[in-house]
């Protein structure tokens, strides 16, 4: 599978419809969930037998970390599988030692799994800062005014309703010059874009295969900085979190592993390794430079003041203003075949996301059906 267009037949959903919607949930291609089924069947009925089901289950495991790994730019051991961002987000939160007082930050364009954490720890006397930021852009002097006496930031790499992309290697510098710890959320980021987290230098970067990296849901992983790991004590340990289950006195883990707690299917972590066969088999440069085509087109059929997104798409995320967004999606899905969803904000949006299995067609036709249902 080297190109695009064998991406998009390999995936069946076109053959209904016109998916745009990758940035909530990427349909699988073929390979990937035949990968999946394959790895139950032998869990289920073969490995009982030989090597046995956990020795099979843990060898899956080890490969996909090290497929992950490589994949952003980490040591192997810098990686810990979750089920999903949020779950690798809740691990870091649950890691560290709070005190009434502590301060996190927070940007105003975090998803609910970069805000929820922080409310709870909010009820229990933290202080929770909002860097504010304008059309997907933050404000650096406000930010470090904020981040001045924090002791943990967690933001977005990539804003999941702007598309535009937050400086994370300087965010992550002037939190550190302040002393706070960072935690990044890139779902968005694997997958459509290169990614190198040695080069954004923050602790802790919470990720998912089931967006763009064209995964299946509950293969998630979370890569954990090899200097600050020994830092943290996950809130929750099992089996896979320890060196030895059965001591008298638990250790954990060295590395990010110890934040893996228990008994999970290795089905998506299977199709996660299966996945990054895909997307590296195309080429990362392809994918980037086919998306921003297809993102291009896309915007230039936008008309004036309509645009939420940036006039230069940095991403396969771009979002408008129509007048009426939850009838909008519903029509360009009934009448048009065409996926698309409203976002909670901006007010009056609708967000479009243009992948490696899209081509101009699809664009043309969520045109034409914006056209005609009226923006």
């Amino acid at each position: 599978m080297a190109t695009p267009a064998e991406v998009r037949k390999s995936t069946p959903v076109f053959e209904e419809a016109r998916y745009l919607n990758t940035g909530a949930s990427g349909p699988s291609p073929r390979p990937v969930v035949e990968r999946a089924q394959e790895t139950i069947e032998r869990h289920e009925w073969e490995s009982a037998a030989d090597p046995g089901p956990y020795p099979y289950a843990f060898g899956v495991y080890e490969d996909a970390r090290a497929d992950a790994a490589s994949f952003i730019g980490a040591e192997a051991h810098e990686i810990a599988l979750t089920q999903s961002t949020t779950d690798g987000i809740n691990r870091i939160a649950g890691a560290m030692e709070w005190e009434s007082g502590d301060v996190i930050v927070r940007t105003d364009l975090e998803h609910p799994a970069g805000i929820l954490p922080w409310e709870r720890l909010e009820r229990r006397g933290c202080e929770v800062r909002i860097a504010r930021t304008t059309d997907g852009r933050i404000d650096r002097d406000a930010y470090r005014d904020a981040v001045a006496d924090a002791k943990l930031v967690c933001l977005s790499a990539l804003t999941w309703n702007y598309g535009t992309h937050l400086p994370v290697e300087e965010l992550v510098a002037d939190a550190h010059d302040a002393g706070a710890r960072v935690l990044v959320d890139a779902v968005q980021v694997p997958g459509q874009c290169d990614v190198d987290v040695g080069e954004w230098g923050a602790d802790a970067v919470a990720m998912a295969s089931h967006k763009w990296m064209l995964g299946l849901w509950g293969g998630g992983f979370l890569y954990v900085n090899e200097d600050v790991v020994e830092e943290l004590h996950p809130g929750q340990i099992g089996y896979r979190s320890v060196e030895e289950s059965g001591a008298e006195e638990y250790e954990l883990k060295d590395g990010a592993a110890r934040f893996e707690i228990g008994t999970t299917n290795p089905a998506p972590y299977a199709a996660l390794s299966e996945s990054i066969d895909i997307l590296e088999s195309v080429g990362l440069d392809t994918i980037e430079a086919h998306i921003d085509d297809l993102a291009r087109r896309f915007v230039d059929g936008v008309p004036e003041g309509r645009l939420v997104s940036p006039h230069q798409p940095e991403s396969g995320l771009v979002t408008v203003r129509v007048d009426d967004p939850d009838a909008t999606v519903e029509r360009l899905r009934e009448e048009y075949d065409v996926i698309v969803r409203s976002l909670p904000a901006p007010e009056g949006a609708v967000r479009a996301s243009l992948h490696v299995y899209n081509n101009e067609s699809d664009v043309e036709r969520l045109l034409e059906g914006l056209t005609e249902i009226g923006w």
